[in-house]
């Protein structure tokens, strides 16, 4: 099948999640795209490879519960949509507890061949240094964190506002057969069965008190990559370094990513571990797990030394080291309508993270929502918004409204990159949960799943109608 259509190309820009997933959400509605890719001619500071849609960070989608977790709902929304970046996902899980995980290789693999034989989708690899031209009359920016800098150049530029940046770290991925097991265990936290899960999906490192101190000494005396022309740009709280966490109290890794809950050492069961360094399956062959939560700045000398102070990983082999690399979006709520086009440059869309959303699967999302929208100016009709009540519209919402915080200045927008969560969500209608009968107390956390059960169901329930309308 040749690569025809009575329409003009839709341009996309940027070959990751949010690119792949925009562009083959307009080519099944049977319309052209040239995707253009850099990577292949220009590599960035953070991706190994050429390959569309590569993983750089964490290989978790994390949870896959669309009953009671905001991104799981996501996921499940992104499924009815067609998404092939979910197809993806789903045909190169590897085990994770309650999350989705995947095989970073194989997902980018599946993306790529899937994208490279679609009969109307041409990519090309090649840098575009500045705003699309005039007469590409319908594209879409997806460039991502790593947004070239003669690129945000050209955004700020046009848009006269300044484009925001922070900083996002990487965590490392060990060597499994590295792993002392005759030290750690495998086990998922509260023995939760997942997608493809057996409740035994994470290999645990125990600490005493003692051994915890020890770390945390060294992680706040490791020696860190410096900030250079970074200086002052803010982290984004939800992949901050893990030596960050360790400066802003001694018992915040303890109550975080290093939480003992939900745990007991299989090889001293009667023993209740101080903390827990937990390391998740990052490839469908097991040999390659990564440490969670462990972004990191520390210089690679540094992270050997100072992470093989982790009982169990004494003598542990990194197939990657950490890293550190600056994370860019623009100022949404000002420069975009709802539609995500660039006011003032009819038929020019952003879409994934450099809009100012978080994650791999909202990334996606805004990718696939910008595909639909330009898909339909493309054959003449007015794009169609999902409800604010879905996953899709509440993250829409967030990204092209921003919020009003300031007394001062009045309309003043604050605006931060966020990961899907309840917060975003329309509240429900009162009296839509209500207490089960033969229970006399309904409240705290009973009542909260009840309302994250009914939100979710409702979501859902409001996609499938905006899907077929």
């Amino acid at each position: 099948m040749t690569k025809t259509s009575s329409h003009t190309p839709i341009h996309v820009i940027g070959g990751g999640l949010a690119g792949s997933e925009a562009a083959w959400q307009i080519a099944e509605r049977g319309i052209p795209v040239i995707l253009h890719e850099m990577r292949g001619v220009r590599g960035t500071d953070a991706h190994k490879t050429d390959g569309l849609a590569e993983l750089v960070c964490s290989n978790s989608f994390r949870s896959d519960d669309a009953t009671s977790n905001a991104v799981g709902v996501l996921h499940a929304e992104m499924r009815l949509a067609g998404s092939l970046i979910m197809r993806s996902a789903d045909a190169n899980q590897v085990p994770a507890g309650g999350a989705l995980a995947v095989d970073r290789d194989g997902f980018s693999d599946a993306v790529t061949a899937a994208i490279e034989g679609h009969p109307l989708i041409t990519v090309t690899r090649e840098e575009v240094t500045g705003l699309p031209p005039e007469d590409w009359d319908q594209a879409i920016i997806a460039t991502g964190p790593l947004t070239a800098p003669s690129l945000a150049e050209a955004i700020q530029a046009r848009t006269g506002a300044d484009s925001l940046a922070f900083f996002d770290a990487i965590a490392p991925i060990v060597h499994t057969a590295s792993i002392d097991m005759d030290i750690c265990w495998y086990q998922s936290r509260y023995d939760k069965v997942g997608p493809g899960g057996t409740g035994k999906d994470y290999i645990n490192c125990p600490m005493d008190e003692a051994q915890y101190n020890a770390f945390i000494d060294a992680l706040i005396a490791g020696d860190t990559t410096g900030f250079k022309e970074w200086e002052g740009t803010p982290y984004f709280d939800g992949c901050l370094p893990i030596e960050v966490m360790a400066e802003r109290g001694r018992e915040t890794l303890r109550h975080g990513p290093m939480k003992p809950m939900g745990l007991t050492n299989a090889h001293n069961p009667t023993v209740k571990p101080y903390a827990v360094v937990q390391l998740r399956q990052d490839n469908a062959l097991g040999t390659l797990y990564n440490m969670v939560g462990f972004q990191t700045k520390l210089k690679y000398g540094a992270q050997a030394e100072i992470f093989r102070l982790i009982p169990g990983l004494e003598n542990a082999e990194f197939a990657r080291l950490g890293g550190l690399h600056r994370n860019t979006y623009i100022s949404s709520p000002t420069l975009l309508d709802r539609s995500l086009t660039l006011k003032g440059r009819p038929g020019l869309r952003f879409a994934g993270q450099i809009t100012g959303c978080e994650g791999y699967v909202e990334s996606a999302s805004i990718g696939l929502l910008a595909g639909r929208f330009a898909a339909a100016e493309r054959q003449g009709a007015t794009p169609s918004l999902p409800p604010e009540t879905t996953a899709f519209g509440a993250l829409l919402n967030h990204i092209t409204g921003g919020h009003i915080v300031s007394d001062d200045e009045p309309g003043k927008r604050s605006f931060q990159p966020m990961n899907i969560n309840f917060g975003l969500f329309p509240p429900l209608e009162p009296g839509t949960v209500t207490k089960p009968d033969g229970v006399k107390r309904f409240r705290g956390k009973d009542k909260a799943l009840a309302k994250k059960h009914a939100t979710a169901a409702r979501a859902l329930e409001d996609c499938a109608r905006w899907l077929k309308g």
